[in-house]
């Protein structure tokens, strides 16, 4: 008898502040035709959440959503309502549409000095109001796989103390964001492999996924050998057709070559 279906791979892309308005929209589209016609969309081996900037929230889920493409923001406050200037609560994401909430940047931690009561408030907000985090863990400096799995469990366990629910782990090596390449196939497959041993101990946050992030593009996914579910595209995704590319590789067969 054949084994269970493997869940979808999910493809998140994160625009951070590189595109205006009308770039994000007319990007946008461009990705809901491609999903509109990729078989790997289209048979559900892919699913794929898209982070925009805030104020192209509401266009870009109209354009999206009917292509099956979740919406999700960069960032969420730690707090649902109230007088906090220049913060987007939980709530108010949730109810224009958006279905993630991204939380612990190496960026934000880096250049607004986010520590980890801060991560972990935000982590808390997103789940309070029915988000499902994207939360971002990842050793700072290179060293061993080993060291780099340990750290990272480590770190996800401080960040989720005391909470419940679904959650994608995004593990981006602080050290590999914006390089030009992605850290090795053996030292990703040996961190997500922990992180998601680490998960399947815990049915507390039973669906949680591990995708890999820090300059993962085309090229990537095959070489992992399904250690990660998915992938967190940054800079490479600007042009829809490398998401193509990387949707040509999930639906290629194991082991054939993708053109």
């Amino acid at each position: 008898m054949p084994g269970p279906a493997r869940p979808p791979l999910l493809l998140g892309v994160s625009l951070k502040m590189y595109f205006g308005h009308h770039q994000t929209l007319n990007w946008a589209r461009k990705i809901a035709t491609l999903a509109a016609e990729h078989p790997a969309v289209t048979s559900g081996e892919a699913r794929l959440f898209v982070l925009p900037a805030f104020p192209t929230l509401i266009p870009a889920a109209g354009i999206l959503a009917p292509y099956g493409i979740a919406l999700g923001a960069q960032d969420i406050a730690t707090e649902d309502t109230g007088p906090y200037t220049g913060e987007v609560g939980g709530p108010l994401l949730k109810e224009i549409g958006c279905r993630y909430a991204e939380v612990g940047h190496a960026e934000r931690r880096r250049l607004y000095g986010e520590g980890d009561t801060v991560v972990a408030a935000k982590t808390a907000a997103a789940l309070r109001s029915g988000l499902t985090p994207v939360l971002c863990v990842g050793e700072r400096d290179r060293g061993t796989p080993q060291e780099a799995a340990e750290r990272t469990v480590a770190e996800a366990a401080r960040l989720l103390t005391g909470l419940d629910g679904t959650v994608v782990l995004a593990y981006e090596p602080q050290w590999a964001i914006g390089a030009p390449e992605p850290a090795s196939a053996e030292h990703i497959a040996a961190v997500c492999t922990a992180l998601r041993n680490w998960l399947d101990s815990r049915p507390r946050h039973a669906g949680s996924q591990v995708i890999y992030g820090g300059s993962a593009g085309p090229g990537l996914i095959g070489r992992l050998g399904g250690t990660a579910d998915g992938l967190f595209l940054g800079r490479f995704a600007h042009d829809p057709e490398n998401v193509r590319a990387v949707l040509d590789e999930i639906r290629a067969p194991a082991g054939a070559a993708v053109a």
